[in-house]
């Protein structure tokens, strides 16, 4: 009975492989974010106005800090809200 206790799975296991992160600004060759396309900016903000994080968009750090800045002149000039419900 020793000899028979390994295990069999019907399914193979499925073994997770996460997607590599990309900038899409360097993948698309933007050199310059346009603080006044809101559209795209939204992009890069959750449901409630929020910033996301370089670990989840994958942003290099070079052109978070540019979105950063384009999202509070955008914020400035009332094209993006500072504090939203649901904006998505």
């Amino acid at each position: 009975m020793a000899a028979n206790s390994e295990i069999r799975y019907l399914t193979p296991l499925t073994v997770e492989t996460r997607k590599k992160k990309y900038c899409r600004f360097k993948r698309s060759g933007i050199k310059y974010v346009d603080y006044k396309d809101p559209e795209f900016l939204k992009k890069f903000l959750n449901e409630q106005g929020k910033l996301l994080p370089r670990r989840i968009t994958g942003t290099s750090l070079k052109f978070q800090r540019r979105v950063a800045q384009a999202v509070k002149r955008a914020r400035h000039l009332a094209l993006l809200p500072y504090v939203a419900d649901l904006m998505k």
